[in-house]
């Protein structure tokens, strides 16, 4: 197929929640949209997107991914790394088996498709890696997210690691750290009510405004909060 006149941005865990909210955006304002999801089948059908199937426990999944992303569009632009799992565990109750598949899935499978996505972000002279790393990227609120940060606290330093590797290149990485979203996820883990949280439409509008920055507009990190914390 012929490379498309639109920039083409991935997104992992596009099903549902953020990564469904910043598909919707980024289609309504002029990107071409590659959805990694676990259960393509249940993505509502939208003749704008293509809808592929991505597991992050699935080390081969991501390289089918970005061979279908490549054949419907010819380039890749962007690739926002939404995928993400959250298991209540101190690190004092971690089992190694609930470790590895925590980092597999926020750190390891990000680094993987990243890699895997380098010489295409290269070749746009543009190419953005947004991480959505939590809050808990940068905090520690509590014994049982001890196991999450731990994790997302990694996916920050990824993000960093990147903006070195890829500054000479025009590619920019972003990490944005929300603190509940009204999400399955989110409205799981708090009582907050989920008119109170920061909405996923939220997150969407600042990952598209990340998106639509010159070069040299380096943003490393966004702190949201839907409350004042002591710190964020």
């Amino acid at each position: 197929m012929a490379e498309s006149a639109l920039p083409v941005a991935m997104i992992s865990g596009a099903g549902r929640g953020i990564g469904a909210a910043i598909a919707a955006e980024l289609t309504a304002h002029g990107w071409a949209v590659s959805l990694g999801c676990r259960r393509p089948g249940s993505v509502p059908a939208d003749a704008r997107q293509l809808v592929c199937h991505y597991d992050a426990l699935e080390s081969q999944s991501d390289q089918r991914w970005i061979d279908s992303t490549l054949a419907a569009y010819g380039r890749i632009d962007a690739v926002i790394h939404n995928a993400g799992i959250m298991l209540p565990r101190s690190v004092l109750e971690a089992t190694d088996e609930e470790f590895d598949q925590q980092f597999a899935v926020n750190v390891k499978a990000p680094m993987r498709l990243t890699r895997k996505l380098w010489p295409w972000l290269k070749a746009s002279g543009r190419g953005r890696v947004i991480t959505l790393a939590s809050l808990s990227a940068k905090r520690v609120k509590s014994a049982q997210s001890g196991l999450y940060a731990m994790s997302k606290f990694s996916a920050l330093a990824f993000t960093h690691a990147l903006r070195h590797a890829g500054e000479a290149d025009g590619i920019r990485a972003c990490a944005i750290c929300p603190g509940f979203v009204a999400t399955d996820m989110g409205m799981s883990l708090s009582q907050i009510p989920a008119e109170k949280m920061t909405q996923p439409e939220d997150i969407a509008l600042l990952v598209r405004t990340v998106l639509m920055l010159p070069n040299r507009a380096s943003i490393a990190e966004i702190p949201v909060n839907w409350a004042v914390e002591d710190n964020y």
